[in-house]
C-alpha cells in the first residue's frame, strides 16, 4: 500500500519541489507531494534545471498553494525551511509532522541548488523513511 507525503515549505519553487521529485523518484510505494504558505508561482529555473539533469523532473512539478492540496489525506506531512513555526503552513488535517531544515538555495548559485539536492537525500529520505514506519 502506497503511503503518502506532503513536502511544506515557503515558496515552493526550490526545496520543497527537489524534495518531491527525489521521494517520487527514490522511495518506492511513497508518493510525494509539495505545496507552500506563499507559494512562488513558478519553480526555480536552478532547481528544474538539476533535476532535469538528475532524470528526475516531471512537467507536473509546479509551485502550488496550500489549497490545491487541503483536501489529500497524507501520511507524513515535512515542513523543510528553517523557520517552519513562523513561515510555513500547518496542515490543518491530523497526520504525523517532522521538521528537516534546509537553506534556501534562492538566489544563490548552482552548486547550492546541488548542495540542497544532496542533503535532501542523506538526511530527509532517511528520515521521512523512518518517520513511515
Amino acid at each position: 500500500m502506497s503511503k503518502k507525503v506532503l513536502i511544506l515549505c515557503t515558496g515552493n519553487s526550490c526545496r520543497s519541489i527537489i524534495a518531491e521529485a527525489i521521494i517520487n523518484a527514490q522511495l518506492d510505494g511513497i508518493e510525494a507531494d509539495s505545496s507552500g504558505v506563499k507559494a512562488s508561482g513558478r519553480v526555480n529555473p536552478n532547481a528544474e534545471k538539476l533535476l532535469k539533469e538528475k532524470g528526475i523532473w516531471k512537467d507536473e512539478y509546479h509551485s502550488k498553494v496550500l489549497d490545491k492540496v487541503i483536501d489529500n489525506n497524507y501520511d507524513l506531512i515535512v515542513t523543510v525551511c528553517d523557520h517552519a513555526n513562523e513561515t510555513c503552513p500547518m496542515f490543518p488535517k491530523p497526520a504525523p509532522k517532522i521538521h528537516v531544515g534546509f537553506e534556501d538555495p534562492d538566489g544563490k548559485g548552482y552548486e547550492a541548488f546541488e548542495e540542497t539536492y544532496r542533503e535532501i537525500e542523506e538526511v530527509l529520505l532517511p528520515q521521512v523513511l523512518n518517520a513511515l514506519k
